[in-house]
């Protein structure tokens, strides 16, 4: 079952004959976990395809959400929530270490967590299931190449074993 879904339409130049080429690009969440499809279709020749993935996708398709909807900021909705909860959706969201998933529960009390709609309301899912309220704000992205950039390196990072967010 699909609890969250966000996408765009993109379009460029179809490598095969030159002609528009539209992509349908987005990210949902099925059956609790974080997912990505794309499908493009050339608008002057037959060349057409559909693929997906798990996880937060293909970075062009994460930049092409936030640049079109704006970026999603989650916070705990009592700033006093017991950390033992959080640490656990966090790991599990994010197969973190107890350390990493320390320093993200600790940017989720303060100035909280950023990134697509979708990717925000999957990790507020696995904050539910711990019986975490969250909020959630959507703000536009005023500078598209600085904010993204920053916000991909942020969550990029969160879902590397091993690494740690800055």
């Amino acid at each position: 079952m699909i609890t969250a879904t966000q996408g765009v339409k993109l379009t460029s130049q179809c490598t095969s004959c030159g002609g528009v080429l539209v992509r349908d690009v987005g990210q949902f969440i099925d059956r609790g976990q974080l997912h990505w499809g794309v499908e493009g279709q050339c608008q002057a020749c037959p060349d057409a395809w559909c693929e997906m993935g798990a996880g937060p996708g293909p970075e062009d398709i994460r930049q092409a959400l936030l640049v079109e909807h704006g970026v999603t900021r989650l916070r705990l909705a009592d700033r006093e929530a017991r950390l033992v909860p959080v640490l656990r959706a966090l790991r599990k969201t994010h197969d973190l270490s107890l350390g990493e998933a320390r320093l993200m529960a600790a940017e989720l009390k303060e100035a909280g967590l950023v990134g697509t709609s979708v990717e925000m309301a999957h990790l507020a899912e696995g904050l539910r299931t711990q019986s975490v309220i969250t909020s959630t704000a959507t703000s536009p992205i005023r500078s598209p190449a600085h904010q993204t950039e920053r916000i991909t390196r942020k969550f990029r990072e969160s879902d590397q074993p091993g690494a740690s967010a800055d």
